[in-house]
């Protein structure tokens, strides 16, 4: 080890199991799925509608909540997945609701274990998931969040963006 990182100050981590815990911020699912329509709400988001549906996925309820939102690129998609990120402000006085960048965290573990994030935006397409399932299987220590990006090159093909599998989001 060099002196260097000998005398570096550890950065703090986040357990797995922080995203159970914080999810019991919410005392209903009715309060968690108000978080995640209020980020639709927000004024960078954009959106004009916004759906809910359930289905079941091999014998597994899941929903679905999607807006026609401006969507996520790869930056905006991990600070949304990291915990305490918050840059929202007011655009022409519509003020946005999330403050402390924890409601779709808190929000999307209260309803279930494992959160699936597709978005479009005019930049290409992300996926990004936070999943207690994933974490447990893999034994993890921190909350690790695996986000892949996908760029538009033009009409007939993509580009992926972060196709290597150790980039894979830390949340601290």
């Amino acid at each position: 080890m060099s002196a260097q990182a000998a005398r570096e100050v550890p950065l703090s981590t986040l357990s797995p199991k922080y995203l159970h815990t914080n999810s019991t911020s919410h005392t209903s699912a009715f309060s968690a799925i108000a978080a995640l329509i209020d980020n639709a709400y927000d004024p960078d988001v954009s959106a004009k509608q916004f759906w809910i549906d359930k289905t079941l996925i091999k014998d597994n309820l899941c929903l679905t909540f999607m807006d026609n939102g401006n969507g996520l690129d790869h930056e905006t998609m991990q600070r949304m997945l990291s915990f305490g990120y918050s840059d929202k402000t007011a655009v022409e006085g519509h003020k946005p609701i999330g403050r402390y960048g924890n409601g779709f965290k808190s929000g999307s573990m209260r309803l279930g274990k494992d959160a699936i994030v597709f978005s479009r935006s005019k930049s290409g397409m992300c996926i990004g998931m936070l999943s207690q399932t994933y974490l447990e299987k893999i034994r993890a220590k921190q909350i690790q969040i695996p986000i892949v990006c996908i760029k538009e090159r033009n009409s007939s093909g993509y580009i992926l963006l972060n196709d290597n599998p150790s980039n894979i989001c830390s949340a601290y």
